[in-house]
């Protein structure tokens, strides 16, 4: 059964689409880290490193549902073995199975946020071929700025993902902060990609940040100042990571990588 916190009358539900070994040493990954950084990561986050020093992390989408309402899923996995993601991450994703132990029909999901376009975040988002939105009837929320770096980001995302979900009517194109729900805002946290996004949930004293890959490791909790080498813009995402720990201050994290979907920060 997939692993859940609830917040007021919210609950969100963390699913795993697969989990494997980083295509490169985490030491590139991020080559600021320092000996002592790596000691400290390992001590809150052990399960992240392999025997051999490989860095081990999940793929995972959260779903988040008030009361017995629509469902708000945020980020799509890994996908099926044709996705976009085969040449790095560990397809085919299991999301569907994920789903449906959590008792969630794709027909319930109303509203699916990426919180970026890279490909381990959107493999569930369309299928097959043709390819068709894989939630029937949910709009597809996507910061402008990803949008118009689509091409850059992927040139295979205008044909596999943005036409599809146009053609379907489901692409809702979203500029900078909005909120879906009094309690559920986007946050535009931009660096990893030049429209990376955030969902911060609030209820009563709590606040908990669906973070995407603002941090992708431990080792950025340990130091939010250490830079990833897959960011468009490190500095960028600095900024955002350090705003929106320090400005929002959470007190609960929902992360796609970390070992934990669930984690203080």
């Amino acid at each position: 059964m997939p692993l859940s916190r609830t917040l007021g009358s919210i609950t969100v539900t963390a699913l795993t689409d697969g989990e494997g070994a980083f295509f490169q040493p985490r030491a590139e990954a991020f080559p600021q880290a320092t000996a002592a950084h790596w000691a400290e990561a390992d001590r809150r986050d052990p399960a992240s490193v392999t025997a051999d020093g490989q860095w081990w992390l999940p793929f995972r989408s959260f779903a988040i549902r008030t009361g017995d309402g629509p469902v708000t899923l945020v980020d799509a996995g890994i996908g099926p073995a044709d996705s976009l993601a085969p040449g790095w991450a560990p397809v085919p994703g299991r999301l569907p199975a994920e789903l449906a132990a959590a008792g969630i029909d794709p027909a319930d999901v109303e509203t699916v946020v990426l919180t970026h376009l890279h490909t381990d975040h959107i493999g569930w988002a369309v299928t097959g071929t043709p390819g068709r939105p894989y939630f029937p009837n949910a709009s597809y929320l996507v910061q402008r700025a990803d949008l118009d770096a689509a091409q850059t980001l992927n040139p295979a995302l205008p044909a596999g993902l943005i036409a599809p979900l146009r053609a379907a009517g489901q692409l809702r194109v979203v500029d900078g902060e909005s909120s879906l729900t009094p309690a559920v805002r986007l946050l535009p946290t931009p660096g990893h990609t030049p429209g990376h996004q955030s969902v911060l949930l609030t209820a009563a004293d709590e606040r908990l940040l669906l973070t995407g890959d603002l941090l992708v490791h431990a080792v950025q909790l340990v130091d939010p100042e250490l830079s990833y080498a897959h960011e468009v813009d490190p500095e960028q995402a600095r900024q955002s990571r350090l705003a929106a720990l320090r400005t929002h201050s959470p007190t609960l994290l929902a992360t796609p990588h970390l070992s934990a979907p669930f984690t203080t920060p």
